[in-house]
């Protein structure tokens, strides 16, 4: 199909870059970008939102959780520096 595409200055740059540093015709570069951009389009909207599933852990009794250091220091020891 043949068609007219408007592009940016610097999106034309980029293009022909890429052809040449491929050793392809404009049209194939132009091809084979948008190919590649509608491809991973595709495969991001039928991909499975990874989830996780949380548990409860709780807060460990004894523990001083209002001062960050003094807990550090309970758990690790003096000698967590």
């Amino acid at each position: 199909m043949r068609t007219t595409v408007t592009l940016d200055d610097a999106l034309e740059d980029r293009l022909r870059k890429y052809a040449s540093d491929h050793s392809i015709k404009f049209k194939k570069a132009l091809n084979d970008v948008i190919r590649k951009g509608l491809d991973q389009t595709e495969v991001a909207e039928s991909a499975t939102p990874y989830r996780t599933n949380p548990k409860k852990v709780g807060l460990r009794k004894g523990l001083n959780y209002d001062n960050v250091h003094e807990l550090i220091e309970q758990v690790e020891g003096p000698s967590h520096k």
